[in-house]
Order: C-alpha cells, then structure tokens, then sequence
C-alpha cells in the first residue's frame, strides 16, 4: 500500500492555507536565502517560493554570488532577523565550502529558524520543549506516518542515516512522548547491517545511495519511508535519466505494508511542513 505524499502534503497545504487566512491582516513571510546557481538549489526554491505564495503567503529571495564574504552574508541575515515583517528565514543548503553551514544556520533566529537547523532548535527538540522547530524532512515523516493511521509507539524504527537534516531529528522525533518508538540509528560503520533492518517495524532510508535497500534487507509487513532522491541514468526517458529513491522499490514494495514513492512521497511533505513552520512562526510573532 502506497504512503501517497502529494495527497497527504495537499491536507497539510490546506490547513496551512486556512490558518493563514485567520491570521489576516498579518501576512506571514518567509525569507529565502541562495548563495550561487547549484540546479538543483535553484529548482528547490522556486518550488518553496511556488507553495508559499499559493497558501497566501509572501516569500522573498536574495541571490549571493559564490564567492560572498562571511560579512556580508551574516549583515543580511542580521537585516531579517531584525525585520518584523519577515517571520521565517530559510538558507538554502549547500553552501559554499568557505562559509561553514552550521555558523550560518545559528545566524538566524530561534524563532525565525522555520527549517530547523539552529543548535538552540535542535536542543530545544532533545528537550520536548514547546515551540521547537523540528527539521521539515522528519517533521514531515512524522507526519505521513501519523496521517497514514500508524501506531508508532513501541514500535522498532530503524532509521538509515545520521545527518542532521534527517537522520537525527528523525530519531528525537520518534522517541519523543506522544510517538513513543524504539529508535535505531545506522550509518558507514554500522556492523550486520541487514540483520538490524530485517529487525525494523519502521525503516527509514536516508543515506543517499540509490536502490540500496533490497528485499532482503525488509522485514515483511515493515512500513518503509524513502527518503532518497537520486538521479540515475535512463535511456528510456527523454531526460536521459530518472529520478529513484534510497530503496528498491521494485523489489521491497510487495514485502512492505506501507510504503513511500519516489518521486511522490517524503518530498512534498518537506515543503508543506516548511509551511507549517513559517505559519506557526507568524502566529508566535503576532502573539508576542
């Protein structure tokens, strides 16, 4: 049974949406932040500013050349932090080697850090504590499975993937009280491998390896969340190439209960949660 994330992203979408209308004349606004031409960073924001503007959001972008400075960099990330009217900022991801992520990412404020990746945001979702902006990928994992009727707790999810962008807020995430699952976490050095998964309830993929996960590494009856997106060459395609997931899906989807397409299943719900965010951030500020 499919995980349909363009269905489930659409329910999100249309509750942000509503709640923005309630929040009028407040209009939330979520700054958008690119340094260089990276393709696929390109397609990604023009798709977040797409989605924000169609929940009755207003979305800005500011282009850097690759070769920014650290200075100017921070002094327009200090500009909207200082700026009432813009309610989330989001840098995108990858940045040039010369400006280190995590010193960028902890430029932007707590309570403007709609995507997640402050230190103070990642403590705050250690801690459970109120008001924690939780990274828009496993934010929007979390919300599939909830959305798809499965009960997480004492569940055994395996997650594939240490990253700070998944791998780890997943794992919070699902321990957290309310979700209550035994959480794995594997990564390049875990040992027996296949023997941890076939051990999952819930497996999580997200390493960055196209088809990695094989029939034989699922249990049966597992629910199984690709997180992956990774272009492979194909001569059928007029492309030249198609876009597959972390799992082979051909091969896993008859053993699996629930599972996610690629493209069609995570990605959309990372952009609806992005909006789910800069709305609970502009909800925070109007409230202030």
């Amino acid at each position: 049974m499919l995980i349909d994330g363009n269905a489930i992203a659409k329910q999100v979408l249309a509750e942000v949406k509503a709640g923005v209308a309630a929040l009028a004349p407040v209009v939330p606004h979520v700054a958008f932040v690119r340094v260089g031409d990276d393709p696929a960073s390109v397609s990604y924001v023009a798709k977040k500013q797409k989605v924000a503007e169609e929940a009755g959001m207003k979305s800005s972008l500011r282009l850097f050349p690759e070769n920014v400075s650290r200075e100017e960099l921070f002094a327009h990330l200090d500009a909207l932090n200082a700026d009432p009217s813009v309610h989330g900022i989001l840098v995108q991801a990858p940045l040039p080697k010369h400006l280190g992520e995590t010193e960028v990412f902890n430029r932007i404020l707590p309570d403007k850090d709609v995507d997640g990746f402050t230190t103070q945001n990642i403590g705050r979702l250690a801690q459970e504590a109120p008001g924690a902006f939780a990274a828009c990928t496993p934010a929007g994992i979390v919300e599939l499975l909830r959305r798809s009727g499965l009960v997480v707790a004492g569940k055994h999810a395996v997650i594939l993937g240490r990253s700070l962008i998944v791998g780890k807020p997943a794992a919070l995430l699902l321990l957290a009280k309310g979700l209550d699952a035994t959480v794995t976490v594997c990564h390049s050095r875990t040992r027996n491998l296949a023997e941890i998964t076939r051990r999952a309830d819930i497996l999580i993929a997200a390493i960055g390896k196209p088809r990695f996960v094989t029939a034989d590494m699922v249990a049966e009856g597992a629910v199984v969340i690709d997180v992956g997106i990774n272009r492979i060459p194909d001569a059928t395609r007029k492309s030249g190439s198609r876009l597959v997931g972390d799992v082979d899906f051909e091969a896993v989807a008859p053993k699996a209960s629930l599972i996610t397409p690629v493209p069609g299943g995570v990605g959309p719900m990372t952009v609806a949660m992005l909006m789910k965010n800069t709305l609970a951030a502009a909800q925070r500020l109007a409230n202030a």
